[in-house]
C-alpha cells in the first residue's frame, strides 16, 4: 500500500525539526507575557482563572506558526543567502557602489 499525498523534502523536514523545538521556547514566552498581564492587569486578575486557560489555550494556538515562520531563520543557510543578496552589485551602476 502506497503513502498517499507528497513526500516530505529534506528541507521541510528540518525546518520541521527546528520549528518543534522552538515551539516549545515561544509557547513559554507567550504563556508567560500572558499570565502576566492577566495578572497585574485588575480587570482580567478578578477573573484570572478564566484568562489564564484562555492564555493557555492562546499560546498552544499561536507558537505553532510563529515557531514555523522563525525556524527558517535559525538555519546559517538563511543568513549566507541573505547576506549573498545585500552584497550583490546593483544593476545600475558599474562598480556595483554609489
Amino acid at each position: 500500500m502506497e503513502p498517499k499525498g507528497l513526500p516530505m523534502t529534506r528541507e521541510t523536514a528540518t525546518r520541521a525539526q527546528i520549528a518543534v523545538l522552538i515551539y516549545l521556547m515561544t509557547n513559554g514566552v507567550l504563556f508567560g507575557a500572558g499570565v502576566i498581564l492577566v495578572l497585574t492587569w485588575p480587570a482580567l486578575s478578578a477573573d484570572a482563572g478564566f484568562w489564564i486557560a484562555a492564555v493557555v489555550a492562546t499560546s498552544f494556538i499561536l507558537a505553532a506558526p510563529i515557531a514555523w515562520w522563525i525556524a527558517p531563520r535559525m538555519q546559517a543557510r538563511y543568513w549566507r543567502r541573505r547576506a549573498a543578496t545585500d552584497r550583490a552589485p546593483l544593476a545600475g551602476s558599474a562598480t556595483g557602489q554609489f
